[in-house]
């Protein structure tokens, strides 16, 4: 039976429901529904931009604390009870945000708890149990799970768009939170699974839990380069989309305009995962996400004018999706490849930790410049040099270690 073939018959259940999973956890969520209750908050509660986007600061501060010991729980426990568990947490402490009041240290205290509960359903529960499915076609097999962020990040904008102007903000709190209750917990439920003790034993020739120890990985450079480039692209990447929207307002676009261009976001997140994952199997990964990482460089130069044209919007909504697709792709395939998947969920965490910080922290960051100069340009001339650094930094890391023979390059 050809490999490629066998492992998608065996796991595409476990695919389904990963990226359905992802889609609806707390990875897309809250960065994707920010901006449209960005303007319905401030204008309730007279709250600054950088105030209301502080939140995913304290967001994802709390995913940065509890992430790593998350992925060590479902490398202990198992995956599949660690995302269960954290999807459902994550879907009732949303649907808490619509009992926000006037106090922005509560609010931001609703968004730590968010992060505290949810964290669990990020990537690091999902692409753990992609992992340890798929080895031959494991970039792919990422990129398809990874998908349901481009999917939300497609949709979202324009569904709180509607549901906030239709029954305002605290309701539309509530109809996102139905997504990861309603929606992708049954099929989680249902499809998401481990494999036994005799899958295991199967494909153990090809594919053991090798790999390195999580002291051995911060001993090593490639590491901290690998963090290092999510720093410097997850700040452009977090900063971009959270105030896309709003800048877009701010250029004359119209709210439900802008939330549709925005949404081209999403629709480039899923085709550059897919070309993404499918040539990482085949090419040196740092290689294959050079362009898509620092060619939303033009994107954030683009955006830093005082008028931008609709075409002009839409191509950089299309660069900014392409390196938010290939980006947390491209952080857990480099880790199962570089570490192994002996301690894949600690190791993974602690750079998915650098993801969570970053990306939360710049949508503050941009919002706060905004505040003070009265304009985004000067934070994103910086976005479009960290677009760049970050790529180019990747190209150090060298050959893959031999931990998967018989696929490792």
């Amino acid at each position: 039976m050809n490999l490629t073939s066998s492992e998608f018959r065996r796991g595409w259940t476990v695919l389904l429901a990963a990226s359905l999973g992802t889609a609806c956890g707390a990875s897309p969520i809250p960065f994707n529904s920010i901006g449209p209750f960005t303007k319905p908050l401030a204008e309730e509660f007279g709250w600054g931009r950088g105030d209301i986007q502080l939140a995913l600061f304290c967001f994802t501060a709390a995913v940065v604390l509890t992430v790593p010991y998350i992925g060590g729980l479902a490398d202990r426990i198992g995956v599949r009870k660690v995302a269960i568990g954290t999807l459902f947490l994550f879907g009732v402490s949303w649907a808490s945000l619509a009992l926000t009041p006037a106090s922005l240290p509560i609010f931001y205290l609703m968004f730590a708890l968010v992060g505290a509960l949810g964290g669990g359903s990020t990537p690091v529960s999902w692409t753990r149990g992609v992992n340890a499915w798929f080895v031959h076609n494991r970039g792919l097999a990422l990129a398809i799970t990874l998908l349901g962020t481009g999917i939300t990040t497609a949709l979202l904008p324009s569904l709180a768009t509607w549901l906030i102007a239709q029954y305002g903000w605290r309701l539309a709190f509530v109809g996102i939170a139905l997504l990861p209750l309603g929606i992708a917990l049954p099929v989680v439920i249902r499809l998401f699974r481990e494999p036994t003790a005799g899958e295991v034993v199967q494909r153990a020739a090809s594919a053991g839990l090798a790999g390195a120890s999580v002291a051995a990985a911060l001993r090593n450079y490639r590491f901290w380069i690998i963090a290092f480039s999510v720093l410097c692209v997850s700040i452009g990447v977090g900063g971009s989309i959270a105030n896309f929207q709003p800048l877009l307002i701010d250029r004359g676009f119209q709210p439900q305009e802008a939330a549709k261009v925005a949404g081209a976001i999403g629709l480039s997140v899923i085709c550059g995962r897919l070309v993404a994952g499918y040539l990482m199997d085949r090419f040196w990964a740092p290689l294959v996400t050079l362009p898509m990482l620092a060619l939303p460089a033009v994107a954030c130069i683009v955006l830093a004018r005082p008028e931008v044209p609709a075409s002009a919007a839409l191509l950089s909504a299309v660069l900014i999706g392409l390196a938010a697709g290939a980006e947390t792709d491209l952080v857990a395939y480099l880790t199962a490849r570089y570490f192994g998947l002996a301690h894949y969920g600690r190791i993974y965490g602690l750079q998915y930790s650098v993801f969570g910080f970053a990306s939360g922290f710049a949508p503050f960051l941009f919002g706060r410049v905004f505040d003070r100069l009265g304009t985004y340009g000067p934070i994103l001339h910086l976005a479009a040099a960290l677009f760049v650094i970050g790529a180019v930094a990747l190209l150090t890391l060298g050959r893959y270690p031999d931990y998967e023979a018989p696929s490792a390059r």
